[in-house]
């Protein structure tokens, strides 16, 4: 270990718990080696060295599988490069279902594992009992195996990543406290230009170009003193490790009983309980951790462990004569969605964050070690790790009550089962529209995006009390309501409360230069012109997908989606040089967005405005403020339901009469209220792709079906033309890559959600991304990404259907007849 602290350092990493020592041994292996490793008290001392150590690779998502992947390679290849055991160990993992709703979630995982190239399969409950001899399985209904989960040492992982990154050149000082992060401000705005310490009493600055912030739960405090936005807060944590039990072994499997909110591990002979419980117990604020904190745990808490106990010996009978050897109860932090925070701050460069894991951070650590590594020496993400990045948050998610409260419940959002539309229920009611009170009075049901309470789906007059917010695999009570709004938006008009759309006001006199670069699209269009545009990155995939509209010679109204708001205004920062005469500002809670949708949507605004709205008049993607409903709005001839509308931007202060005055005169038009299920089905309908769903940063337009919607073929230069010219090139050559298809499935029973597996003539093929009931269709319509060589036609699917190649999509292990096509089902 380092004694003697250096003055400078080019990167310095704070905390040597298993994400820290990750991040600094990538970091080496990218050839970054004058790195310092700041640790408070001594290596895997707060939250990593009583972590559990699962390594499970298959998640929810694709992004997230690969990355546990990754993990699971370096684990078991790490002892040959540093000499150290990290104790990994793949024992394969049995998850146990006892109710349907469960075993459905299991059939769609086993589904989810062949979409991601991972083995997995169905289990009885007697194949159960096989696997996991010493299990009662009289109560359950199935399960599945997984050969590649493994577990491994989470102290010895985090020796072997260090001596891995000391043996490359990293510097690593333990009994190091880290007082503050200095920061200066500069032509390209604030950046990191050092960290102040102290060692024994003695206070010490070293110089730094990067410092990362890998502190656990004291991320967020050090994340306050420079104005980053760092949400999460610590939970108590709990597992037992019990006497031996007959029968156990070191290659037992690791099992989880998901519906008993446990999971079981071999431990010298004996077996580690853990839980994920439903309620959890909220720690201290992150404002108020104690210091010094080294291999610490909390007081014991039998009486709420109890009722978990009680589920584990459910499991495993052998456990009510078992001797408990420790109880223990350690903090741990976790973050508002459940996922982790990793990335560069928005408005600080320089200052990188790889913390909040959610107890997935042994699993995850190989991976997102390496990725936060490559984001800093590419300058930015080199996969898709928009899940997780930091700016998927905004200032106001970092209120520490509000985390408190939310923790509560996302500790057990690790084994409550994902509905598709489930809602969180705490810290609820941060942002509301100037419509809200309206809304809630007509029966609007609410979900929650970036902090807005936006309207799901309108419940009728009598409906049953909560049903609007039901979920299910199946079809939801609900759906008929929105199927309602669905066939109003069509057939009549609808009004949509989309003031949670992100909303940047971006001007200047290098406005245009800056979004002409950022944008793939051409934006220098005449003033009060709409352009759909994607923003790529330099590999030529998908960084955001939204509209700009030029509303004077400088000045450009972007309109993006809810959870974007910091991501998008970052990015185009970032494009700007140093010196640009640039602004960008949100206006998002200044103006409110209702989306008047429908073949009678000229009638009724016509009725309120003395404009224009003819088709010469006011052609598709034009914008123009106009005297509405006796206030000044900003009219866009745009629809993301695929009808003829308006998206209406209105001050704030005038929402309420603006909206009170469509209803007023669209009364006998069929006028309806809609929410944002019904968007959902009438923009698949359509084949609009939506962000990240469809578009992320691993896919590029060619792949989107999208490059219409650029200027590859003859517009001016912009970030990402060179990669996704090169691209486009591979994949006539007969490249194998991914394309985004329609899909609607032939029998207008089975519902589905996203996710679900594609299959041709019986083997993986891809995966749907989105997918709703669509009532015009009469069946589930979505979008997928199917895996294809070369140039994707119509013809060529029209050919395979002709062999008999046909699609299908698995629905919870049934599988379906499913119709393909590049065309959307609705023109």
């Amino acid at each position: 270990m380092t004694t003697d602290l250096p003055e400078r350092a080019r990167v310095v990493v704070i905390g040597g718990g298993v994400i820290g020592t990750s991040v600094a041994y990538h970091l080496a292996h990218a050839g970054w080696t004058d790195v310092l490793l700041l640790e408070q008290g001594t290596l895997s001392c707060g939250t990593t060295w009583h972590a559990a150590g699962l390594v499970g690779p298959l998640r929810a998502s694709e992004s997230g599988t690969r990355l546990v992947q990754y993990s699971a390679e370096l684990y078991a290849r790490l002892e040959q490069e540093t000499g150290l055991a990290t104790g990994y160990r793949q024992v394969g993992g049995v998850i146990v279902a006892r109710t349907e709703e469960r075993m459905s979630l299991l059939r769609r995982t086993a589904a989810n594992a062949a979409a991601y190239d991972l083995e997995c399969a169905l289990l009885t409950p007697d194949e159960a009992g096989e696997r996991w001899p010493v299990i009662a399985t009289d109560d359950l209904l199935g399960g599945i195996w997984l050969p590649g989960d493994g577990r491994v040492n989470p102290t010895d992982l985090t020796m072997s990543l260090a001596k891995g990154a000391r043996q490359l050149g990293v510097r690593v000082a333990e009994r190091v406290r880290v007082l503050g992060v200095d920061v200066s401000d500069g032509p390209g705005g604030r950046r990191v230009t050092g960290v102040r310490t102290e060692r024994g009493g003695s206070e010490h600055t070293v110089e730094a170009e990067v410092v990362v912030n890998c502190a656990g739960q004291w991320a967020k405090g050090l994340a306050d003193q420079v104005g980053v936005t760092v949400p999460l807060h610590s939970a108590e944590h709990f597992y037992v490790v019990t006497e031996a039990v007959d029968g156990v072994h070191p290659d037992l499997p690791i099992l989880r009983d998901p519906d008993g909110w446990t999971y079981f591990k071999e431990e010298v002979g004996g077996l580690v309980v853990g839980c994920f419980e439903p309620d959890a117990k909220p720690w201290r604020s992150p404002d108020d951790l104690p210091y010094p904190f080294e291999f610490q745990l909390l007081e014991e808490d039998w009486d709420h462990f109890a009722p978990i106990m009680d589920q584990a010996v459910r499991r495993v009978p052998a456990l009510a004569e078992t001797g408990i050897r420790k109880l223990y109860d350690g903090p741990e932090s976790f973050t508002p969605d459940n996922q982790f925070v990793l990335g560069e701050a928005p408005g600080l460069r320089g200052y990188f964050v790889g913390a909040g894991f959610n107890s997935v951070g042994i699993a995850s650590a190989g991976g997102a070690g390496r990725a936060l590594a490559e984001w800093i020496v590419e300058g930015e993400p080199q996969v898709d790790l928009v899940g997780v990045d930091i700016r998927r948050f905004a200032p106001f998610q970092g209120d520490v009550g509000w985390l408190r409260e939310r923790v509560v419940e996302v500790l057990g959002l690790h084994y409550a089962i994902p509905w598709p539309t489930r809602e969180p229920a705490t810290g609820r009611g941060q942002r509301l529209s100037a419509l809200h009170e309206r809304l809630a009075a007509k029966g609007a049901e609410f979900g929650t995006k970036m902090g807005w309470e936006r309207p799901t789906v309108f419940a009728p007059e009598g409906a049953e009390p909560g049903a609007g917010e039901a979920c299910s695999w199946g079809k939801p009570p609900w759906l008929p309501w929105a199927a309602a709004e669905q066939r109003a938006t069509r057939e009549a008009v609808a009004v949509f409360d989309q003031t949670s759309f992100s909303k940047y006001v971006v001007d200047g006199e290098d406005a245009l230069g800056v979004l002409q670069w950022a944008c793939a699209a051409d934006v220098d269009v005449p003033v009060g012109t709409v352009v759909y545009t994607p923003m790529l990155n330099v590999r030529g995939t998908y960084e955001s997908d939204l509209t700009v509209t030029r509303v004077a010679e400088q000045e450009f109204l972007l309109v993006s989606s809810s959870a974007t708001t910091v991501r998008d205004q970052d990015w185009i920062r970032r494009q700007a040089m140093p010196d640009s005469r640039l602004g960008v500002r949100d206006v998002t809670e200044e103006h409110a967005v209702l989306g008047v949708m429908g073949p009678c949507s000229r009638d009724l605004l016509a009725r309120l405005t003395d404009a224009d709205l003819s088709d010469d008049g006011f052609p598709f993607a034009t914008s123009r403020e106009v005297e509405l409903g006796g206030a000044r709005v900003r009219a866009s001839r745009m629809t993301y339901v695929g009808e003829l509308g308006w998206e209406l931007v209105v001050p704030t202060d005038s929402a309420g009469a603006v909206y009170d005055a469509l209803h007023e005169a669209g009364a006998d038009l069929g006028l309806t209220d809609a929410g944002y299920h019904a968007i959902e089905s009438l923009r698949l309908e359509k084949g609009f792709r939506a962000f990240p769903r469809e578009l992320n940063p691993d896919v590029s337009p060619v792949e989107a079906g999208l490059v219409f919607a650029t200027g590859l073929e003859g517009g001016p230069d912009f970030l990402g033309r060179e990669a996704l010219t090169a691209f486009r090139d591979r994949v006539r050559a007969g490249a194998t890559h991914r394309r985004v298809v329609s899909v609607v499935v032939d029998d207008p029973e089975p519902m589905l959600w996203g996710g679900e597996l594609v299959l041709q003539d019986g083997h993986p093929a891809g995966q749907v991304t989105s997918a709703a009931w669509g009532e015009t269709v009469g069946a589930c319509v979505g979008l997928a990404w199917l895996r294809v060589d070369g140039p994707l036609t119509a013809d060529r699917l029209a050919s395979a259907a002709r062999r008999g190649s046909g699609f299908e999509v698995d629905v919870a292990g049934t599988t379906y007849p499913l119709r393909v096509s590049l065309r959307a089902p609705l023109r």
